[in-house]
């Protein structure tokens, strides 16, 4: 059972806390740093910083569920709702922050997770983490945004004089 503190927390913040975090100037430079990113590979890249959970994912938190779980939860129901499995080559990437929790989730495609481990999906995250509590917002999102590009061209290159379709928009979701 979720206890009230989170939930008056979660109640609390809003869209207002995530367009603070991330002002209209920041969102529309990351949007241009997706759209750079994904010429020199054929992956998609998503960027999503939501406020909060809704209550019905904070009812879900339980010891046998604890709250990382429910986090995770919620990062793959935006992976399906922004359709990044629904790319070519089953290669996209979303980059999910919630602010109430400080909480941090990289969900990759089937395509692009063969190729990676979890271990360097937690240290991506946990550098994020470390640049998001000094207040780097922009400059931890740009560094996993490259992170992320990074692998996305060692697997998934294009090739020379071809170009990769843009599949999924390139703009930051804020919620």
């Amino acid at each position: 059972m979720v206890d009230l503190p989170r939930l008056l927390k979660h109640r609390w913040l809003d869209r207002s806390d995530t367009a603070r975090a991330v002002p209209d100037d920041m969102a529309q430079r990351l949007g241009q740093r997706v759209a750079a990113s994904e010429v020199r590979h054929s992956g998609e890249v998503r960027l999503c910083v939501e406020a909060s959970l809704p209550t019905s994912y904070l009812w879900r938190v339980s010891a046998s569920n604890p709250l990382s779980g429910v986090v995770r939860e919620r990062a793959l129901a935006w992976f399906g709702r922004l359709r990044i499995w629904d790319t070519e080559h089953n290669n996209g990437v979303l980059i999910y922050v919630l602010l109430a929790e400080h909480a941090i989730e990289i969900v990759a495609d089937r395509g692009l997770a063969k190729h990676v481990g979890a271990a360097q999906w937690q240290a991506m995250v946990d550098r994020l983490g470390a640049r998001l509590r000094n207040g780097a917002f922009e400059d931890g999102l740009t560094e996993a945004l490259e992170e992320v590009s990074a692998l996305l061209v060692a697997h998934f290159p294009v090739e020379a004089g071809a170009t990769s379709p843009n599949e999924l928009p390139d703009s930051i979701v804020r919620c």
